[in-house]
Order: structure tokens, then C-alpha cells, then sequence
């Protein structure tokens, strides 16, 4: 075919240049004349060649079909064995059994190339090789890293600024509270370990430039495609679930949240602390963060200003989501990986709860995607913002603490796997670089725990040790089941904690489980083929990332748990955005031609418009549901004392009558527009509601006859009424005690 095209480009050109009667020399007319005879020899010989080309054509054919089959016989299969493991009825061993088929399948269709993965970091989803590689052969570009050499400049003086500032913050750290001096040595100390190892160009501002010379075109011209049109769509999809009924889902606060907006409420009054001691212990970050929030929205201590704040950082997640997917394979497998994981039940609801939770994934994204992009090709830059991310996550919520550990593994993958001398040099170079600047932005809270460990250590030492509760087996029987079940629980079970999963199901959707298997067993198959350090990081980085959850000794039944296995679900969805990519492109591959091109993408959107389906009807009905009836209804009892307060009553003549596990009445106060009230009063303390003047309110739990009892004795001019909810068990009395009387004298008492 080469030689066939040769020919007919001089044909051509001796045609044209007949045409245009340009005289040829007798040494160029008889070159042409060669030319035109050796054209006509090739097409007088071309009836020969058409029985090689049909052959290649039909192979073509088979192999397309075959690879177009086991895609679909895969995604089948896949997806019979997960909806088998659904509640209410799950099957294991038709599960397992479906799985194993799956499986099979996938080998086979691998072994024969008949379904791939992207090979190419950075290749262009948007334009698909002409052939399959079982036809191309095995010259498949590699996934390895390239060895690009770097180039390590030391700047000293910065170095030694950076370690005198840090030392003098570190000192100035002391006190536990942030102030504007030790955060001034604190900036200074983080700069100069950037200039330590970057030239910063303060004043040398291109994208600026680059900007104002985009602004000054006298034409701005904006070019739609349909990877655009892809693109918005998915952020419009993904923007959907992040905000949709945000304020509604989940209805109710827990006593938890309580706890935050009160160490919120500190912020707020300028007590800055590093490390807030209530509740045994939080980070500060997502105090500043909801703090930020209540002020830029107006929302003040309320539930929507923690949703508001964890709902933004789920969707920073999802954008190096994207980030990640492209820099591992390509745009398409980005796009899928954040698709995937912003409709998902497992993110919406540790995003929409609320609490700190959704700081595991936001910085562990970064975290990895810099990481890695250093590894594979050496460069300050990112190595530096690795660590920023590092240092910066550790602030957010304690789980985050393993993921050093994950950088560690990272490195070491990536040292053992086929790396140059001069590239390893630059990955351990890069490594301390990573440490260091880690080490500095963490340093207001390396202060505090060297000096409070007690108090930094406490939650994470009640789980792990028998600190709190006497470990029941022995440590490493409970550490391998607790294993076995946070890795199973993405088809199997996540847990029993209500507040933050649906309590018996799997943590994936039916069609994000299917291709998480999918992805993670050809990710495997292509690792025992060809060793690529990030294949096996991506599967390690798994089980690393769920410790946190797996590390609970003391309580077994906390593990699995949705909030502390977060971290995990970068990994998860990336594997599971690779299988919907393997799975699509023998339709991409094979059918180039009018409407069937467009197959592929019609597969893609079928099936992630099944996981849209099922992961909002468990996000929007059944996390809902199962939320509101498990939580006490304190914004129903803070509403009706806000019309109370703000009507005929006053916000100190009102209050909830106390009972054992009844509702948190700090809720009541937040949820009432008084989150520094606590509402509670004891039967025992009604007595000196008799000297507040004027209207007053009591709720009452319906089983609290003790209660009633007394209040009908103090107020017996009092009405009480039921008032009830929507949900089963959640009703309560109001016993109103209106104003102007006051109880008999003793002495008209007979």
C-alpha cells in the first residue's frame, strides 16, 4: 500500500506538470516516463493484491467482533454478579460465581488484546488508533516513566532562612494558638523552603501578559465541541448532586455537629486555636473553612454553612479527580473518573453530612496527583506541591495521617521498577524535598502534638489500643478481618453507621462496582505483563488508604465506615473510570464510520446513566429516609421556639424538658437562631422556671411522665398539646403556660 501511494503522488505531480506546460529535460521525461509506466504496471497488477487485502479486511473484521463481544460479555457479567450482592436479598455465592465469570472473561479478552487499557500517559481519548492492538502487534508505547533528568539546584541562603524562621515559629507555636506573629514566621519559613529548591519569579508574571494579550484581540473567537459539550455536561451532572436539596439531605443535625459549630463559634470570637480539644480533639481546618463560609455566605453557625463548606471541598476532589484520570491515561478516563465519583452515594453523602470527613479524598487528590506526576517525570515544582498538599491534608481530619505512609510505598514502587540511576537520584532528591516542605506546613501542629500528645494521639490511640476498651481477640486476628472487610465493602457491606451510609449495602453503585472490578483486575493483568510501577500502586494504594478504618481494634463493628475509607475512593474511581475506558474502545476502534463511530460514547452514557440512576435514588430516597428516621428532629423543635422567641416569648422563657438518649439540646439552640444556647432543663430544675415573667414554653418527650407530672403541678393553668412529625416515633408535646398568671399562694392552699 505504501508503494501504491508513492506511485500515485507522481503520477500526479508529472500530471500537473504536464498541465501546466512546463518543459521537462530528456533526463526528467524519461523519470516520468518510468514513473507513469511503473503506475500503470501497479494498477494492471493490483487484481493479485486483492485477495491479501480481503484476508487482512476480514481479519480485521473477526477481531473487532471478538473484542466488541468480550466488552460486552464483561460489562454483563459484571454487572449480574453486583446487582446479585444488592440488598435486600443478597446472593454471595452467585456473586462470587458471576465475579469468577467476569473474570475469565477479562483474562481471556486480555491475553488476545482484545480489551486494553490507555497505554500512553496522555493519550488523546478523542481520536482512537485505526486498529485494535492485537492487529497492530505488541508495539504499544509503554506506560513507564520517562527519564528526564533534573537538573537539582540547592539555594542555601534560602535553605538556612527557611530552617532559622521555622525553628523561631516552631517556638512561637508554643502557646496553641495561631496569632498574627507565629503565622508571619510561619509564611516566611514556607517561602523559603519553596526558593530552598524553585527559583520563584515574584515579578515575572507571563500568565498576565498572556492574559492582557487575550483581552486586547479585537475578536474573541470560542470554538464548541463535542468534547465540550461532554465536559459540561458532566460538570452539570456532578454540580446536580453536589447542591441539589442540600439543605434537606441530610434533614438533621447529630451531636457532632454540634461540637463543630461550636468550635466554630471560637474561631468567630478569635480564639484561633491549632488543635480544638472539644469532643477529644479536631483539626482546625474545617473550623477556618466553615467559619469562611458562615461570613462570605451569611449563613452564620448553622447546619448549611458546614454542608456548604465540605460540598466545595468535594468539589475540588473531583476537579484533580479529573486531573489524575488524564495524567494516568487520558481526558476521557478523567471525565469518567469524575462522573463516577460526583454522582456517587459513597462521596455525596461524606460531603453532604457536613463533617470533616470529605478532607480525607480533597487532599489526598492532590496529594497523588502531584506525587505522581513528580515521579514519572522529576520536576521541583511538583515534588514541592506534593508536600504542600501533604502537610496542608494533615491539618484536615486524623485518617489523613496514613497517607504519608502511601507517599513512602509510592516512592519505593517507583524505585524498584526499571527507574534509571539518574532518575532514582531525582525521586529521593524529590523525596526529601517532599518531606521538608511538608514538614513546614505542618508545623503549628507538630508543635502542638509534641506538646499535648495525649490529647493529638487520644482518638486515634481509643481505636487502635485498649486505651478506651479491652481488645476482645487477639490484634492481628481482629487486623485481618477488619481487612477482609473493608475490602469487600465496595461490593458487599459498608457498615452500620447510619449517619453516613446506608447501613448493609455496598459502598458502590452496581455500575461503579462492575467497573471497579473491571478495572482493577485488568490493571492487574497488565501489571504481571509488563511491571508498571503505577499499576501496582494504584491497587496497593487501596488497602493503605483504608488503615484508618481497618486500624479500629478496639471497636471492630466501627469497621468498614464510609468517612475513614474516603481516602480510598480516589484510587477506586480511577480504577473504575480505566474499566469504562477498556470497555469502550473496541466500539471506538473498530467502528470509525458515520453513526457507529459514535457507539462508544452511547455505551458510556448508557452506563453511567444507570449509575446516575441508582446513586440518586440512594442519595435523594433511601439515605433520606433512613436518616430522618434514625435522627431526632431538633430543627422542628428549634423552629417552633424561634416563632415562639420572636412572637409572644422570649428565647430565655423557653425550653426542652431533658430525657436520657432524647435529642441534643444544644441542636435545638443552633437550629432556634441561638447557637450558644443549650435548651435543656431537668425535672428536677422546673422549679426555677417560676421566676422567669411572661409566656413560657416547654417540649416534653411523650414517654417523660416525671416531667409532665411536674409541669402540670408548677403550671396547672397550662395547655400542652402533641405535636407531631413526619416520621415514626419522633413526636413530641409543647406545654405552653400562658402569661399573666402565677401559681395560688400557699396560704389559699388547704
Amino acid at each position: 500500500m505504501a508503494e501504491w501511494s508513492h506511485q500515485t503522488s507522481n503520477a500526479t505531480l508529472t500530471e500537473a506538470t504536464v498541465q501546466t506546460g512546463v518543459t521537462l529535460s530528456e533526463t526528467t521525461a524519461a523519470r516520468v516516463t518510468e514513473k507513469v509506466e511503473s503506475l500503470a504496471s501497479g494498477m494492471l497488477s493490483a487484481t493479485p493484491l486483492a485477495e491479501p487485502l480481503q484476508s487482512k479486511t476480514q481479519s480485521f473484521s473477526r477481531t473487532a467482533r471478538l473484542a466488541i463481544l468480550s466488552s460486552l460479555c464483561g460489562l454483563i457479567l459484571a454487572l449480574f454478579a453486583q446487582a446479585s450482592l444488592e440488598p435486600p436479598n443478597p446472593n454471595a455465592p452467585l456473586g462470587a460465581l458471576l465475579y469468577a465469570a467476569t473474570a475469565a472473561v477479562l483474562l481471556f479478552a486480555s491475553s488476545k488484546e482484545y480489551l486494553v487499557l490507555p497505554s500512553r500517559f496522555g493519550e488523546d481519548s478523542l481520536s482512537p488508533p485505526t486498529t485494535l492492538p492485537k492487529e497492530r502487534g505488541r508495539e504499544l508505547p509503554s506506560l513507564a516513566d520517562s527519564d528526564v533528568g533534573w537538573d537539582f539546584r540547592l539555594h542555601l541562603p534560602a535553605l538556612g532562612g527557611a530552617w532559622l524562621s521555622g525553628a523561631i515559629a516552631f517556638l512561637a507555636f508554643g502557646g496553641g494558638d495561631f496569632t498574627p506573629l507565629n503565622l508571619l514566621l510561619w509564611g516566611i519559613a514556607i517561602f523559603f523552603t519553596v526558593r530552598a529548591f524553585y527559583p520563584l519569579r515574584l515579578f515575572r508574571m507571563e500568565w498576565l501578559s498572556r492574559v492582557a494579550h487575550w483581552l486586547q484581540k479585537p475578536h474573541w473567537q470560542v470554538q464548541i465541541t463535542r468534547w465540550t459539550i461532554a465536559v459540561v455536561l458532566a460538570t452539570l451532572v456532578v454540580l446536580f448532586f453536589r447542591f441539589y436539596r442540600l439543605a434537606e439531605v441530610p434533614p438533621e443535625m447529630v451531636s457532632d455537629h454540634a461540637e463543630k459549630l461550636l468550635d466554630v463559634a471560637d474561631v468567630l470570637d478569635g480564639k484561633w486555636h491549632i488543635f480544638y480539644p472539644r469532643n477529644t480533639g479536631r483539626e482546625a481546618f474545617q473550623m477556618f473553612l466553615t467559619a469562611a463560609m458562615a461570613k462570605l455566605f451569611g449563613t452564620g453557625l448553622s447546619f448549611m454553612s458546614l454542608k456548604l463548606g465540605t460540598s466545595i471541598a468535594g468539589l475540588i476532589t473531583l476537579v484533580y479527580l479529573y486531573l489524575l484520570g488524564k495524567e494516568l491515561a487520558n481526558p476521557r478516563v478523567g471525565l469518567f473518573a469524575m462522573t463516577l465519583a460526583g454522582v456517587s452515594y459513597w462521596l455525596n453523602v461524606i460531603t453532604r453530612v457536613g463533617l470533616r470527613f470529605s478532607l480525607y479524598p480533597l487532599f489526598v487528590a492532590p496529594t497523588l496527583y502531584y506525587l505522581i506526576r513528580a515521579l514519572r517525570r522529576p520536576n521541583p515544582k511538583d515534588f514541592i506541591l506534593c508536600g504542600f498538599f501533604l502537610g496542608l491534608g494533615l491539618h484536615g481530619y486524623s485518617p489523613f495521617r496514613v497517607v504519608p505512609l502511601v507517599v513512602l510505598v509510592a516512592v519505593g514502587l517507583a524505585l524498584l521498577h526499571r527507574a534509571t540511576p539518574t532518575h532514582r537520584r531525582a525521586m529521593l532528591i524529590g523525596l526529601m524535598v517532599i518531606v521538608m516542605v511538608s514538614l513546614i506546613v505542618f508545623l503549628p501542629l507538630l508543635r502542638y502534638a509534641l506538646q499535648n500528645p495525649e490529647m493529638f494521639f487520644y482518638r486515634g490511640l481509643t481505636r487502635l489500643t485498649a486505651l478506651e476498651k479491652p481488645l476482645d481477640r487477639p490484634a492481628a486476628e481482629i487486623f485481618f478481618s477488619n481487612l477482609w472487610k473493608a475490602l469487600i465493602m465496595f461490593f458487599w457491606n459498608n457498615g452500620n453507621v447510619w449517619v453516613v451510609s446506608i447501613p448493609g449495602r455496598p459502598a458502590l453503585s452496581v455500575v461503579s462496582a462492575a467497573l471497579f472490578f473491571i478495572g482493577s483486575w485488568l490493571v492487574l493483568v497488565r501489571y504481571l505483563r509488563r511491571f508498571i510501577w503505577l499499576d501496582l500502586f494504584l491497587l496497593v494504594s487501596i488497602p493503605l488508604l483504608l488503615l484508618p478504618s481497618v486500624l479500629s481494634l478496639a471497636f471492630p463493628d466501627e469497621n468498614p465506615i464510609l468517612n475513614r475509607t474516603s481516602g480510598a475512593l480516589i484510587p477506586v474511581f480511577l480504577l473504575a473510570a480505566l474499566g469504562l475506558e477498556a470497555l469502550i474502545r473496541p466500539f471506538g476502534t473498530a467502528l470509525q464510520r458515520g453513526w457507529r463511530q459514535a457507539l462508544a460514547w452511547l455505551l458510556a452514557i448508557g452506563v453511567l446513566g444507570l449509575s446516575i440512576g441508582q446513586d440518586y435514588d440512594l442519595i435523594f430516597r433511601q439515605y433520606y429516609t433512613q436518616y430522618a428516621q434514625s435522627a431526632w428532629n431538633t430543627s422542628q423543635m428549634g423552629r417552633i421556639i424561634h416563632e415562639f422567641a420572636t412572637t409572644i416569648g422570649t428565647p430565655d422563657t423557653a425550653w426542652v424538658v431533658a430525657y436520657p438518649y432524647w435529642v441534643d439540646t444544644r441542636l435545638v439552640g443552633i437550629n432556634a437562631g441561638y447557637p450558644l444556647k443549650d435548651y435543656a432543663i431537668w425535672p428536677d430544675q422546673l422549679q426555677e422556671t417560676l421566676a422567669y415573667e411572661g409566656a413560657k414554653l416547654f417540649i416534653v418527650k411523650p414517654e417523660d411522665a416525671a416531667g409532665l407530672e411536674t409541669l402540670q403541678r408548677l403550671y396547672p393553668w397550662g395547655s400542652w398539646q402533641e405535636q407531631r412529625s413526619p416520621w415514626e416515633g419522633k413526636n413530641f408535646y409543647l406545654y405552653f403556660v400562658p402569661p399573666g398568671k402565677t401559681l395560688p399562694s400557699e396560704e389559699s392552699t388547704p
